[in-house]
């Protein structure tokens, strides 16, 4: 008979060799999560010279001059000769403008080549070969970073990172997480009542979780940071796709919307929420919500108090009923809501310098998608050429950026100096003063540089 020593020493061996295991497998495989070091980038220097630089962050263009890339970043921009070393690779860009890689803050990698119904009834690794399909579309359009927000796509992320495939950096949030009967919640209503411990097709897929307690909704943010996620998405109020979501209902209360604030904060990083009503902007932002996605029929006390708290608001120039062609009438009808909301959003920004960042916000539309640019164009109607370029790059970089530690790619994103990221384009003429040009990314970008690879040269021999 094995003493209650024995059976102690015995349990507390297998532990040991349990965590060895653990440990090892740690060690040998790729981690999940975001603080993961990216891949080593090709080690060779890249030269371009005679270029005119639009930095990112400023509404004119340099003198002539000539930038370095050695591995992944730029490191070295001068009006003098650069001696680049043997085995460069030079590209003569003949007087032509060279601009850091386009951006796009609030971006759906998984749900852009599927239909709800496909991807509800498809498996995980068909709608990521779909989205692969898409990221390397949206890198040869010049989006070299996106912030996902709502989905699986740490997969994708992962096969990006390592070199399987090309695509943009992603920033993911994971699922977005919403309550019963909120935007996100894609069950029928034959799915009712929801058992404890079930899980509906689109939570096992990973594209939304549903949470009805301040309790819930930490387990569910936990499990998202678990997996890798960069920040955080919550619905905080009603949308236009979800079936049973009227656009103007709050859905999170307070402490569960402060829930979730706790458990990013915890990890250093933040929560935005889709929201569209002031309620539900107030709400969230009492709450210590860091970002506020859309925010279309915001008041005026709301963009107030987004000022004031000196927090994000990240929206898109929705201008016409292009994404709604396919919805059915109440779908339409709430986008309709929308559009017509655009403006005064845009109005209130200027008026109250609210930090706003460029998305596009693009679901199940692989033909919208080819026109991602086309938003950076309609937000001249609110901005100049230059204002509309520096929100895509440079603004959208600094959102990034608040991803504190949890920041995947820790370096300078959508800016064109010493020390960033080498995300490049080369454009065949002046976007500052024809910004139609990056709707053409076919004919306009010579060249696309994504962490110091060349994706695209047409001007190589």
């Amino acid at each position: 008979m094995t003493s209650t020593r024995e059976a102690r020493g015995s349990s507390c061996g297998w532990a040991t060799a349990l965590c060895a295991a653990v440990l090892s497998l740690a060690t040998a495989a790729p981690a999940a999560h975001a603080d993961q070091a990216p891949p080593a980038a090709e080690t060779s220097a890249t030269l371009f010279q005679n270029v005119r630089v639009f930095d990112g962050k400023h509404g004119t263009l340099s003198a002539p001059s000539n930038v370095l890339v050695s591995g992944n970043v730029i490191t070295r921009i001068s009006a003098g000769p650069i001696d680049a070393g043997p085995g460069a690779r030079v590209i003569a860009g003949g007087g032509r403008v060279l601009m850091p890689g386009l951006t796009d803050a609030h971006w759906h990698a998984m749900m852009i080549r599927a239909t709800p119904v496909a991807i509800l009834n498809s498996s995980e690794g068909y709608t990521t070969l779909l989205a692969g399909a898409e990221a390397t579309a949206t890198l040869m359009r010049g989006f070299t970073t996106v912030r996902d927000m709502g989905g699986p796509s740490f997969s994708l992320k992962r096969a990006i990172d390592e070199g399987v495939l090309p695509g943009p950096r992603i920033y993911p949030s994971g699922a977005m997480i919403t309550v019963t009967s909120g935007h996100g919640d894609f069950r029928g209503l034959t799915e009712l009542p929801r058992n404890i411990g079930e899980h509906s097709r689109v939570e096992e897929l990973g594209g939304a979780m549903i949470a009805d307690s301040p309790d819930e909704v930490r387990l569910r943010v936990r499990e998202q940071l678990m997996q890798g996620a960069s920040q955080v998405k919550l619905t905080a109020g009603g949308g236009v796709a979800s079936p049973f979501s009227p656009l103007d209902v709050a859905t999170f209360t307070e402490p569960e919307l402060r829930a979730a604030v706790e458990a990013a904060e915890s990890w250093g990083t933040y929560v935005c929420t889709h929201t569209y009503t002031p309620i539900a902007i107030q709400r969230s932002l009492a709450a210590g919500v860091r970002c506020i996605e859309h925010a279309h029929l915001m008041d005026e006390a709301s963009a107030k108090m987004i000022a004031e708290k000196g927090a994000w608001l990240s929206t898109q120039p929705f201008v016409d009923l292009g994404g709604a062609a396919a919805m059915g009438p109440s779908e339409q009808a709430k986008m309709q809501l929308v559009v017509a909301g655009t403006d005064n959003v845009y109005k209130l920004v200027r008026k109250y310098k609210i930090k706003t960042a460029f998305g596009t916000d693009i679901l199940f539309s692989p033909a919208l998608a080819a026109h991602q640019a086309q938003g950076i164009v309609d937000l001249t109607r609110w901005y100049t050429p230059a204002e509309a370029l520096i929100m895509a790059t440079s603004t959208n970089g600094e959102l990034f950026r608040t991803t504190g530690l949890r920041n995947p790619y820790p370096g300078k994103i959508g800016v064109v100096e010493e020390g960033a990221y080498a995300d490049l384009l080369l454009v065949n003429g002046n976007p500052l003063e024809d910004i139609k040009l990056v709707t053409d990314p076919d004919r306009s970008f010579l060249v696309i540089m994504k962490d110091g690879k060349i994706y695209k040269d047409t001007l190589a021999n």
